[in-house]
Order: structure tokens, then sequence, then C-alpha cells
């Protein structure tokens, strides 16, 4: 009886008068913010826009030949996503929970409705990646039953299926990377800077809390600067002066530009949160390695690295998190990634105006890959626990 919803609302939200008061204006407010986004949605606002322009949000101007090209990197994507979900599940929880279900429902709920507005073309292909996503996470947590270890080849995996999305990006036919633009390139831009900044970050870590006074002060002094820069400040200067610094016949494409701006930006704030699980790290793990016989190296990579990154998990992806994001910041130095996209959408005259209908759609695709790197690392936190 404890644990009734009413004793709940009772001791966390009516517990005073003056919280009553502030309960029921907050979902006073929060109710006529919904009405009124739910009556603009049916009455207002036009969803032409999003499906006219549905190839363009995710491939951009990629060539309409080698189109299949993007259709099959998403869908590797999304079936990965799908076998990783189910290995990183719980054995012992309910697989289709209720939480699971929930959302199921709501996501089904959503995409009826949208049939309306985005045609059924739109809805045609959500449905089938969702029913991909869900077959392939099937699979993943019954192969996690037979194959406990499975879960540790997870990264490699991950690697292999990354460099074989961008073979059929760019490799066959070569498309220079340049040429993408749209979610596909928001994607490249932000799994290759992860991938760069991860190894970085630890080193630089590491440097500055060395006792070698070189390689300290180094790291230090990479870190403070670059952390005092803002990143589109980064962003411009590797656009104008890696060219520079490289030999004259070595021009990288302007992508390859923007990632070394945004690895080199996102490194010095990945290492402070490494640092931060180096320093958690009690000198008796040390010692005792070293009573086993270990020598530096191996008492770093097996016995401090392990646990410091495991204990900042969520602090790395939330700097992953923030660095997906901040990839809207290129269509400032002339890349068109979902963000420019949307506004070149809307400069064409046919869409003038559709601000709320283009921003909303762009805001929830941000939402859906964000949220996917924050379950998969509570997933992953839970599993190494």
């Amino acid at each position: 009886m404890s644990n009734s919803p009413l004793i709940w609302l009772r001791k966390n939200l009516f517990s005073t008068w003056y919280n009553g008061i502030l309960t029921i204006l907050f979902f006073w407010l929060v109710s006529i913010g919904i009405l009124r986004l739910v009556d603009w949605s049916l009455t207002s606002a036009d969803w032409l826009v999003i499906a006219s322009n549905f190839r363009l949000f995710f491939a951009g101007l990629y060539p309409l030949k080698y189109l299949w090209r993007v259709w099959a990197t998403f869908a590797l994507i999304v079936v990965l996503g799908g076998f990783s979900w189910g290995l990183l599940a719980e054995p012992t929880v309910v697989f289709f929970n209720k939480k699971v279900l929930i959302l199921l429902g709501l996501i089904s709920l959503g995409l009826g409705l949208t049939t309306f507005w985005l045609g059924i073309g739109f809805s045609l292909v959500c449905w089938g990646l969702i029913g991909l996503l869900l077959l392939t996470a099937v699979l993943g947590r019954s192969l996690s039953r037979q194959f406990s270890q499975l879960t540790n080849w997870l990264p490699l995996i991950w690697l292999v299926v990354f460099f074989l999305d961008l073979w059929l990006l760019t490799g066959i036919k070569s498309v220079r990377l340049d040429n993408l633009s749209g979610l596909i390139l928001t994607i490249l831009v932000a799994v290759i800077s992860i991938m760069l900044c991860f190894p970085f970050g630890v080193m630089l870590a590491l440097g500055r809390q060395s006792k070698l006074p070189v390689i300290h002060w180094l790291s230090v002094v990479y870190i403070e600067v670059i952390r005092g820069i803002p990143l589109i400040g980064t962003l411009f200067i590797a656009q104008v002066m890696l060219p520079l610094i490289l030999p004259p016949d070595i021009r990288p494409d302007r992508v390859i530009r923007a990632i070394a701006g945004m690895t080199i930006y996102s490194s010095a704030y990945l290492a402070e949160n490494v640092r931060g699980g180096l320093q958690a790290v009690s000198i008796g793990q040390v010692e005792a390695a070293k009573a086993l016989g270990l020598n530096s190296f191996y008492t770093l990579i097996f016995i401090v690295l392990p646990q410091a990154l495991r204990a900042v998990i969520p602090s790395i992806v939330g700097q992953f998190i923030s660095l997906f994001k901040d990839t809207s910041l290129l269509a400032i130095v002339g890349l068109v990634d979902l963000l420019g996209m949307a506004q070149k959408i809307l400069n064409n005259p046919k869409f003038l105006g559709r601000y709320g209908e283009v921003y909303l759609f762009v805001a929830f695709i941000y939402w859906i890959c964000c949220y996917s790197m924050s379950l998969a690392s509570r997933r992953l936190e839970n599993k190494k626990a």
C-alpha cells in the first residue's frame, strides 16, 4: 500500500500547499503547450514539406543513380543497432517488457497518424526499419544466450561495419566526401570524430598525469588552449590553416578538415573526463598490480584504464552526444549537414515559412540519434557493472 499512486503523488507532488500549487500550475502550462502543439500539427501545419524532401533530409545531394548505397548504409546501421540492443539487454529481464511495448505502441500510433500527412511511402520505410530493428534485436538476444562472450566483440563488429559503410558511400565508383550531405554527412562526421577523439583524449589524459615534465606540460597546454577556443573557431582554423601546414600537393576535402577540427576540440574535453576516471582509481589497485609482478604498462592497460573508463562512461557518452549535436555547426563552414539541408529546403520558394515543420522534424532526428547513444551507454554500463 505504501507504493500506491495516491501516496506517491501526495509525497512527491502535493507534500505542502505551495508544492501543490506549483504542481497544478506546471501541469496546466504543460497541458496548454501540448494542446496548442497538437492543434497546430492537425490544423495549421503542412507536413508535405517533410514528405517532399524526405530524400534530401537523409541523403542530401548524393548522386541519384547511387542512392541505393545510402539506404544500404542506413539499413546496416539499423541492423547492427538492433543486434547490439539484443546483445546488451539483460538476460534475466523480459525482452519485450512493459516499457518496450508502450514505446512500440506510441511509435505505431505516431506512424498511423503520420501516414495521412507524410504519405504511405514514408510510413512503409519507417515500418521496414522498425521491423528490421526488432528482428535483429531478437537475433542478438538469442545469440547472447548461446555465446556469452559475443558482447566483447561488439566494438570490433561496429568498426568493421563502419568501414563497410564508408566503402559503400565513397569506395564504389569513387564519390568524394564533399559530395555527402544531409543526415548521412552528420553521422559520418560524428562517428569518425568520436573514433578519433577517444584515443587522443585517453593519451592526453595519461600525458597530463605523466611525471615527465615535457609530456605533462605539452598535454596541459593543449587541453587548456583548446578548451579556451570556441568550437566554431576551431572549425574555421581547421578549414583555413590545415591546408597551409600540409605539403602543397595535399589538399584534404572540406569534410576531412571539419573532422580534424571536431577531433581536436573534443579530444581536449574528453581528456578531462578520462582524467577524472584515472583519479578515481585508488592507489591500492596500482600497488596490488605491482605486487603481482605487473610492470607499469600492463598495470595501466589491464588494471587502471578499465576501471577508469568504466567509472566515467556517462560523462564520455555525454561528450559524444555533445559532439554529435555540434555537427550542426558544419553548415557555418560551408558543409551541408542535416541542419544545413533544412535551411536549403526552407530557401525553396515552395516551402517558405515552414520553419516549424522542418525544424521540429530535424529536432526529432537529433533526439532519436542522441537518445539511442544514451540508451546504449546505460545498457553497457549495466552490463559492465
